[in-house]
């Protein structure tokens, strides 16, 4: 609920707060103080759209600050974490506008984009002015009302076509899109298969285009590998018997790395048992002399390995250019198509059980219609039976609100669709969409012989303010827990006007109500009586708000009824009006 409302230079207000109570919060005043002021502030906050001439003369910018009591859980509060808002304590709107036009946002201590407001004066307020019945002027809002009223009856057999609408929705998209890709899913298949099939025919192992270019290489050069490695041996061990001639020392003397090794340690040999230096170094050549007999092995193995193999050659260089074609269509590496190849045969299984995917689908999507042709039947009657009721008690609310010639109905029907869904009671297939397949509209004939037609059509701006209120009578509090009222009571007066104020009254009893009127009959049944007074120093008018009680209070309805506030004989009236209404409340 609305806690408190700061109004700072906008119009005629200078700086006013409203602090609100909850129940019936009454805003009265004389004509031209600034009541209308009050609703315009309240719009800012929520989100209307801002104007520069709304900005008191004089000021730089009018500004309008709200404190919102709701819970942590309630949708609003999430909505303003989300957007990074502090809700812990309830919610602060603020609104700025500046003379120039510009207009700024903030809630719970973050800027906010203004339409951020607007979502949250859906969730926090529904305010019904002469203009502002936006409840009643789209369609989709008739069948939301009738829905909330019906109750359980509605929302039980809703919320099971609700999740059958879904379940046939996803099941019919996934049918239409294997339909459309049928020839797409033909040429896929096509190309996966054949791409497989030469796959398989070549067969690569994992790596196996490494190993081959390493193999490719040590064949195409085993001669020049033979003479290094032979070359090197010789050099190392001296051997005579080498296989490369001429790989020894020219002049045939022992040069070979192990017997000058074996030559260093000899001229070593008799001081070492002298110095230990000398003894470390000895150790290290015995090192090399063993390193250096290792290695000639190995060399000498390594000649016997290396052959020369024109024919193993030639099927490697083959095996290789067969890999590089598939490698050229199916990936970088052996390993690339074998992946290739792994996904491409799990999709060519997936694609070539789509027809049975299809039919299965189908089956499934006539058994989804059947049973949502017959929640949709269900869910239509218990409409039909709630818009009887609807009807005749929103009527009966609006005998009380100076229409007692009023008469509301509300028509269930159902558009024709040749791709819809075939009910057993209509002739046609009828549209059908996630909410069913009723249109609801609510009717009203505002006088005997008139045609009912559209209630938003059909209504003066006060009328449709007061079907709005008997609407939200009706309802409950409905899903908001604020109501603000504009002249509700516009064109009523005496008996009627009472009824107006009772019908306030009891919708305060369930959220809470704030209502602009001009009326004492409505004004006395306030919970909390709020004056907006202007004030003029001759040269500057401005409005404040000021809450009364008692006898100020009493001032003020004596004044609403006979236009002076001094009357003894008004204030009496005031104080049997509040005495009345008083007790018409505690009935």
């Amino acid at each position: 609920m609305l806690r408190e409302i700061r109004i700072q230079n906008l119009g005629v207000i200078d700086d006013a707060v409203l602090e609100l109570s909850a129940g019936l919060n009454v805003i009265t005043g004389e004509t031209g103080a600034g009541k209308t002021m009050v609703v315009s502030g309240l719009g800012l906050l929520l989100g209307a759209r801002a104007d520069a001439a709304l900005v008191r003369t004089g000021a730089k910018t009018a500004v309008v600050e709200g404190v919102v009591e709701v819970g942590p859980g309630h949708p609003a509060s999430l909505r303003v974490i989300e957007a990074g808002g502090d809700a812990q304590d309830g919610l602060i709107l603020v609104r700025t506008v500046s003379a120039g036009g510009r207009s700024k946002a903030h809630v719970g201590g973050r800027t906010v984009p203004v339409s951020l407001l607007g979502e949250l004066g859906e969730l926090l307020v529904a305010v019904h002015g002469q203009s502002d019945q936006w409840r009643l002027r789209q369609p989709e809002q008739h069948r939301f009302v009738l829905d909330r009223f019906a109750g359980v009856s509605v929302s039980e057999p809703l919320g099971r076509y609700t999740a059958l609408y879904d379940d046939f929705h996803e099941v019919g998209a996934e049918l239409r899109h294997l339909r459309e890709l049928a020839r797409d899913r033909a040429r896929e298949v096509d190309v996966l298969r054949t791409g497989l099939e030469e796959i398989e025919a070549i067969d690569p192992l994992p790596g196996e285009d490494l190993e081959l270019r390493a193999e490719d290489e040590r064949l195409g050069h085993s001669d020049g590998l033979r003479a290094s490695a032979g070359q090197a041996h010789a050099l190392l061990t001296g051997d005579p018997e080498s296989l490369y001639t001429g790989a020894g020392d020219p002049d045939g003397s022992n040069s070979d790395v192990a017997g000058q090794l074996g030559s260093a340690r000899a001229a070593l040999a008799p001081m070492t048992g002298h110095d230990q230096c000398l003894a470390d170094l000895d150790r290290r050549l015995a090192e090399l002399g063993y390193l250096a007999a290792d290695l000639g092995t190995d060399l000498a193995s390594y000649l016997t390995s290396v052959d020369v193999d024109p024919a193993r050659l030639a099927w490697v260089q083959n095996r290789r250019a067969d890999l590089a074609r598939l490698q050229r269509k199916y990936g970088d590496t052996a390993d690339d198509i074998l992946l290739w190849a792994k996904e491409s045969a799990a999709r060519l299984a997936e694609l070539e059980g789509a027809d049975d995917r299809a039919d299965m689908l189908e089956v499934r999507l006539e058994a989804l219609r059947h049973d949502l042709t017959d929640c949709a039947g269900e869910l239509s009657a218990a409409r039909c039976l709630g818009a009887t009721d609807f009807g005749a008690r929103v009527t009966s609310e609006l005998s009380h609100l100076a229409m007692g010639k009023a008469v509301v109905q509300v028509a269930v029907g159902q558009r024709t669709d040749p791709e819809g869904l075939s009910l057993p009671e209509v002739v046609e297939p009828v549209r059908f969409s996630r909410s069913g397949v009723d249109d609801v509209e609510i009717l009203l004939a505002a006088n005997p012989g008139a045609p009912a037609r559209s209630v938003a059509k059909a209504a003066s701006g006060g009328e449709l303010s007061r079907v709005m209120l008997a609407l939200e009578v009706v309802t409950g509090s409905g899903d908001v827990p604020t109501f603000v009222f504009d002249e509700v009571d516009a064109g009523v007066g005496g008996k009627a006007a009472l009824d107006v104020g009772a019908r306030l009254a009891a919708l305060a009893t369930s959220a809470q109500v704030i209502v602009v009127t001009h009326l004492a009959q409505v004004a006395a049944y306030a919970d909390r009586h709020l004056v907006v007074r202007k004030t003029d120093d001759g040269h500057i008018t401005a409005s404040g708000v000021v809450a009364v009680s008692g006898q100020e209070r009493l001032r003020e309805l004596a004044r609403m009824m006979a236009g002076v506030e001094d009357s003894d004989v008004a204030i009496e009236h005031a104080r049997e009006l509040v005495a009345q209404t008083g007790a018409a409340s505690r009935r």
